[in-house]
C-alpha cells in the first residue's frame, strides 16, 4: 500500500523526503508548536512552583494544553481525521477546576497566536488571530476520545511522553503519528532536550524526528523544522564492543535487572543510557545505542499505541526491526493498546535476532528460578 495521504493533488519536497501533499507538514509544525509550549510551562511553572502529584502540577498543565494545541491544528487540517490521545476535557469542565482551566486555555492561546514559521499556513489554525475560547480548546481535547481499530485513518497523540524526565528537565517528547488501516505511515516525535548531536551532549539541544513509511527518517531542528536542514538517519552496524541498551529512567516501567541479563547474554560490557519517553526510539534511530529494550514489569499493564506508533516507525525507517519479545509485530489496530504484553524490542535488522535469542534464554532462566 502507498502512503495513502488525503487531498493528494501534487508531491510536495519536504526537507530530504518526497511527500504527498501536507500531512507531514501539518504534523512537524503541530509538535513543533507543542514542544515549544511545553518548554514554555517548563520555565514559567516548573521552576516556580512546588512540584505536587494532584491534578494541578505543571505536568498536567503541559498535557492538556498540548493537547489542546495539536489537535486544534490536526482538526483544522484534517476535520474528519478522529484522533487517539491520553487526555480528555471532562475534569476541566468543574467549577473547581476553573484556575487550572484558564491557565490552560491561556497557555494554549499563547502557543496558536505565535508568529508563523516559515512553512506555517494560517489556515491550520495558527498565527496572530488565532485565538480561541475556553470552550472550543475544550472540545479540542476531547478529540482525543477515539477508541482505535482496524480500519480507517486515525491519529495517535502523547502530547507530554515522559512526564518524570519533563518535570527534571530532562528528556521527555511530543508524539504524533498518521496509522491508516491499522499500519504507522508517519512518525513526528519533537524532543526539546535532547542534543542535536549525541557527539556533543553540551552542545544545541532540540530536534525534530520525521518518519514516512517507505520513505526514511530525518533528524530536523526544532527551531525550524519545515525550513531547517535535514539529517538522514540509518542505524549503523553494531559490533558488542559498541553496543549498549537504551532503556526506561524509571523501575516501574522496565524491567532493568532482566535489561542487565540480557545484555550479560549478549556480552554487552558498555552501560546502558536510561532516558524517559520516545526519545530512546530516536536515540535507536540515529546510532545513539544499539538496542531499545521494554519488558513488562508486571502482569496486567498494557502498552499504549501512542507509546510506540511514531517511534517503531522511525526505527523501521532507519534500518531497524521493532518488535515484541516473540518477534511479532506490534499491533496497532487492536484498539487504544498493543494487548497484551509481551515487551518491546529494538534494534538493527544485523543483531535484532541475536537479541531476540537472548530474551528467550532470560526468560527461561527467570521461569526456572521461580519454580
Amino acid at each position: 500500500m502507498q502512503f495513502a495521504f488525503k487531498e493528494s493533488q501534487q508531491d510536495v519536497m519536504f526537507p530530504g523526503v518526497l511527500l504527498k501533499r501536507l500531512p507531514t507538514q501539518v504534523a512537524v509544525a503541530a509538535v513543533r508548536r507543542g514542544c515549544v509550549l511545553a518548554s514554555s510551562v517548563f520555565n514559567k511553572l516548573v521552576k516556580n512552583e512546588t512540584l505536587t502529584k494532584d491534578d494541578k502540577s505543571p505536568v498536567t498543565v503541559a498535557d492538556y494544553s498540548a493537547q489542546a494545541v495539536i489537535n486544534t491544528i490536526l482538526s483544522r487540517a484534517y476535520p474528519d481525521d478522529p484522533i487517539v490521545g491520553e487526555e480528555d476535557a471532562a475534569d476541566l469542565r468543574t467549577e473547581s477546576n476553573t484556575p487550572l482551566r484558564d491557565r490552560i486555555v491561556s497557555l494554549a492561546n499563547e502557543a496558536l497566536t505565535a508568529e508563523l514559521q516559515p512553512g506555517e499556513r494560517a489556515e491550520w489554525g495558527l498565527g496572530p488571530n488565532s485565538a480561541l475560547s475556553g470552550d472550543q480548546l475544550l472540545a479540542a481535547i476531547d478529540r482525543g476520545n477515539h477508541g482505535g481499530g482496524r480500519t480507517g485513518r486515525m491519529w495517535t497523540l502523547d502530547p507530554i511522553d515522559g512526564t518524570k524526565g519533563f518535570l527534571r528537565g530532562e528528556q521527555f517528547a511530543v508524539c504524533l503519528a498518521l496509522i491508516i488501516d491499522a499500519r504507522v505511515e508517519l512518525g513526528v516525535i519533537g524532543c526539546p532536550n535532547l542534543p542535536v548531536s549525541a557527539s556533543n551532549p553540551e552542545g544545541p539541544r532540540g530536534c525534530i524526528f520525521v518518519a514516512v513509511r517507505g520513505q526514511g527518517a530525518v533528524q530536523l531542528p526544532l527551531e525550524n523544522p519545515l525550513s531547517g536542514p535535514p539529517s538522514p538517519l540509518s542505524i549503523p552496524t553494531f559490533t558488542l564492543e559498541n553496543l549498549n541498551l537504551l532503556e526506561s529512567v524509571e523501575k516501574a516501567h522496565a524491567k532493568l535487572s532482566f535489561n542487565e541479563r540480557v545484555a550479560q547474554l549478549l556480552g554487552i560490557t558498555r552501560p546502558p543510557t536510561r532516558m524517559d519517553s520516545q526519545a530512546k526510539y530516536c536515540a535507536l534511530a540515529r546510532g545513539d545505542g544499539g538496542i531499545y529494550l521494554r519488558m513488562p514489569t508486571g502482569t496486567g499493564y498494557q502498552e499504549k499505541i501512542w507509546d510506540h506508533a511514531p517511534g517503531s516507525l522511525l526505527v523501521e525507517e532507519a534500518g531497524g526491526l521493532v518488535t515484541d519479545s516473540r518477534g511479532k509485530p506490534l499491533d496497532f489496530g487492536l484498539g487504544r493498546t498493543l494487548g497484551e504484553n509481551f515487551g518491546v524490542i529494538g534494534a538493527g535488522k544485523s543483531i535484532h535476532s541475536k537479541v531476540l535469542d537472548a530474551v528467550k534464554r532470560a526468560k527461561e532462566e527467570e521461569e526456572k528460578a521461580q519454580l
